[in-house]
């Protein structure tokens, strides 16, 4: 096979005996050049083949035009609608979105972020694993000049930019709907006990629980790993309780689900026995037929473009000194399945 070498700038400037500066200024449209010799040039480019060297270009720019989004897993339908906020605005910028799964392993979302550093990314978009405890691998970029906003699972501190639901916003929305229902033994199922969601949970019901003059019980919360196995052993927790509830509050629909499931190998109904709220309203519970009884809608596109804007921004500022951080909340909203 003839490996046949694409055309220079250098090439295009011996067949028309002219400079190369005239013609890297002609293919730019530079208006030093006259209109003839523009002509020329790009009639000639075209012929040719001939495509602009990107690598030198975003090497004189120092920019590749690339932002790397880290996330835990591409295949459920929250991440899937972050990454298309994060791409609709990357798009409307001429940034392209290079995508990687962590599958909340710590040290696969390590070497994500060195794969991406060492592509040149011009920043980076984060959704941490449920593991991450460590920050050290994204502030390591800061020398790198290679900014990070995290969405969704974001650090504690106020130290980082950042976009996520409003947990407590949404939880009180939650529990009180379940009050309303008439539920006073409300479980909860929580993500690890490390991630800051499991934590803000716990205490929106706490407050809720205070506020409301009805005992605390945190027999009531349980945790698990977000595998069905772990659900189902915290599942078992909180129906083995002297006095079981009557409504649970899961972390996710997904945990939701492998709870329902549970309960029907145990001959406990859904909507009858037990009632579960959930978080995310996935478009799947539209086509089950025993969904949650209600669900935090989360708008995972709203929180992906709203991380892209975010990053953006401190890409495109001119300024001598990086932009302060920012903490965006995303407001969310009780969808009740009827069914």
């Amino acid at each position: 096979m003839i490996n046949k070498k694409l055309p220079t700038i250098k090439e295009i400037a011996e067949q028309l005996n002219i400079s190369v500066s005239t013609v890297s200024r002609a293919l730019h449209d530079h208006p030093s050049i006259g209109l003839r010799t523009r002509t020329r040039v790009q009639q000639l480019a075209a012929e040719l083949g001939y495509e602009p060297n990107q690598t030198a270009i975003f090497f004189k720019q120092r920019k590749t035009f690339t932002i790397g989004v880290v996330l835990p897993f591409l295949i459920e339908d929250f991440f899937a609608g972050a990454i298309s906020g994060i791409e609709e605005v990357a798009n409307s910028q001429k940034y392209n979105v290079l995508i990687g799964q962590s599958h909340d392993d710590v040290e696969r979302e390590k070497t994500i972020i060195t794969a991406m550093k060492n592509q040149r990314v011009d920043g980076i978009i984060v959704s941490l694993s449920k593991h991450t405890r460590n920050l050290d691998h994204f502030t390591a970029l800061e020398k790198y000049q290679i900014p990070v906003v995290f969405f969704d699972r974001v650090p504690a501190s106020n130290q980082y930019n950042k976009v996520a639901f409003d947990m407590p916003q949404g939880t009180h929305q939650a529990i009180t709907y379940l009050m309303e229902k008439g539920h006073r033994r409300i479980g909860i199922i929580n993500g690890p006990v490390e991630m800051k969601s499991s934590k803000e949970r716990t205490d929106t019901y706490m407050e809720v629980m205070q506020k409301k003059r009805l005992k605390i019980d945190l027999s009531l919360v349980a945790y698990c790993d977000l595998t069905k196995e772990g659900t189902a052993e915290a599942m078992e927790s909180l129906l083995s309780l002297k006095q079981p509830p009557t409504a649970i509050l899961a972390i996710n629909d997904y945990v939701a689900l492998d709870a329902i499931q549970y309960c029907k190998k145990k001959k406990i109904r859904n909507n009858k026995d037990i009632f579960f709220v959930s978080y995310a309203n996935l478009p799947i519970t539209n086509y089950l037929e025993n969904p949650p009884m209600a669900s935090i809608e989360q708008y995972p596109k709203k929180q992906g473009a709203k991380a892209a804007e975010l990053l953006l921004n401190q890409l495109n500022n001119t300024g001598d000194e990086p932009l302060p951080p920012e903490n965006i909340q995303i407001q969310g909203e009780l969808v009740v399945h009827k069914r």
